[in-house]
């Protein structure tokens, strides 16, 4: 049997203080350092336009971080985007933390599996209403929804049309635009 040696964040801090992980394109997920595939071309571009989309329509009343950390309680993810509270000031000592996020969406060409597995386990566990993942093979928006006990118990997936986010029910976000 293996044991793996789990880290808190604060030890994965220390490690990037100390360069111990410098060039290395890793996250914490669950106590453990895990390298992150490398991005392809669509993926970068997806979540690029994505972040822009949602800052569009978010403006004066979210930040839309891109590619930017978020500190959970046994976890460092990267994802994608992260829609936060203001102000952006918020952040300069700190990344967001669970209080501050209203939803996260990661893009998935070849992650698919670990982002509805893994990455929904932890950010349900930590308690953020909504996740969004664009899978780009089959063109189609995954959404999850009410964490409860580590889970997400509303799923849906959206191949067009629009969707209201939890946190600004007056805010219509074009699933095609997302995934274009």
């Amino acid at each position: 049997m293996k044991t793996l040696a789990k880290w808190s964040v604060d030890d994965y801090h220390r490690m990037v203080e100390a360069g111990i992980l410098r060039g290395r394109h890793v996250e914490l997920l669950a106590g453990e350092i895990v390298e992150m595939s490398p991005e392809s071309p669509i993926h970068y571009t997806t979540a690029k336009r994505g972040a822009k989309y949602l800052e569009e329509l978010l403006s004066g009343r979210a930040d839309v971080r891109f590619n930017g950390l978020i500190t959970l309680s046994d976890s460092e993810p990267e994802p994608d985007i992260a829609i936060v509270r203001l102000p952006e000031s918020s952040y300069n000592d700190r990344h967001p933390a669970p209080r501050d996020i209203f939803w996260i969406v990661e893009v998935a060409k070849t992650s698919l599996n670990k982002n509805l597995e893994i990455k929904a386990a932890i950010y349900a566990t930590a308690e953020i209403q909504e996740y969004w993942v664009l899978s780009l093979s089959a063109k189609e928006m995954i959404v999850l929804r009410n964490p409860q006990n580590g889970k997400y118990v509303e799923k849906y997936t959206i191949g067009e049309g629009m969707i209201t986010p939890l946190a600004f029910a007056d805010v219509s976000v074009s699933v095609k635009r997302l995934l274009s």
